[in-house]
């Protein structure tokens, strides 16, 4: 974590912050001398989180997203991060937690840029950080709308990049295996079930698999690349993909 305060009087809205990657984000803005917007489903967690890092709470249900559409947001930073797993065949995929997911970390992320570029625009600077994911840029069996909603992200940065590139604004991806998180511990028992193997084996035969470096992604280590996306050193990388993938996407 930096210990260099350049991140002073920008305000930064992290979704999901109240766990994971977006709690490891909200740690390393706050440190840096953001003030943090934690926005979350859960309110007190959100509200334990905001505790931590001297920012504020917003408790929101971002699939929601018709009650987005006339948002105005006022800050410096965005990181689009709060996202679900659903794992199971297209033949036997909800249709509704398909569009469940396709709502939250997508239709939600465009309508949170949407909301934010306006103020961005008018001094000139923003940073916008997509958390996607290898599935991004790779896919897996089973995961049909993660893996959709995730390339989808992809080109909705790509196109913020080039938008807002005359108004000083980036926009990029980043793109780990899997993160040491409640998200990916959460899956372990339905990739057993949907692959037939025990519990036991689903980190190494499931998760590790595809990584040539074979250990999860930490949270911070997301963080870290997240705050340097977000300084002023980093005003020339827009509409990237930056993997962290421990080589899955190198095969």
């Amino acid at each position: 974590m930096s210990s260099d305060r350049d991140l002073t009087g920008r305000r930064a809205l992290v979704t999901g912050g109240a766990s994971g990657i977006g709690l490891a984000c909200a740690h390393e803005f706050a440190a840096r001398g953001a003030h943090v917007i934690v926005a979350d489903l859960n309110g007190d967690a959100a509200a334990a989180a905001a505790a931590e890092v001297g920012g504020e709470s917003w408790v929101v249900d971002l699939s929601d997203t018709a009650a987005l559409d006339d948002l105005h947001l006022d800050v410096d930073i965005l990181v689009n991060n709060a996202g679900i797993q659903r794992v199971s065949p297209i033949t036997e995929f909800d249709p509704d937690a398909f569009r469940l997911l396709l709502r939250l970390m997508l239709e939600s992320p465009f309508l949170l840029v949407r909301a934010a570029l306006p103020a961005m625009y008018e001094r000139r600077w923003g940073r916008i950080v997509n958390i996607s994911s290898a599935h991004g840029l790779r896919a897996s069996a089973f995961k049909s709308a993660y893996v959709a909603a995730k390339h989808g992200l992809e080109g909705l940065s790509k196109v913020t990049a080039l938008e807002g590139a005359p108004h000083g604004v980036t926009s990029n991806c980043i793109n780990p295996a899997y993160v040491r998180t409640p998200l990916v511990e959460k899956q372990i028992a339905d990739q057993a079930k949907v692959h037939g193997i025990p519990e036991s084996e689903v980190v190494e035969k499931i998760m590790l698999t595809e990584t040539a470096v074979k250990r999860l992604v930490e949270a911070d280590e997301v963080a870290s690349l997240a705050g340097w996306l977000v300084s002023d050193k980093a005003g020339m990388v827009t509409g990237a993909s930056y993997t962290m993938d421990g080589g899955w996407t190198a095969r």
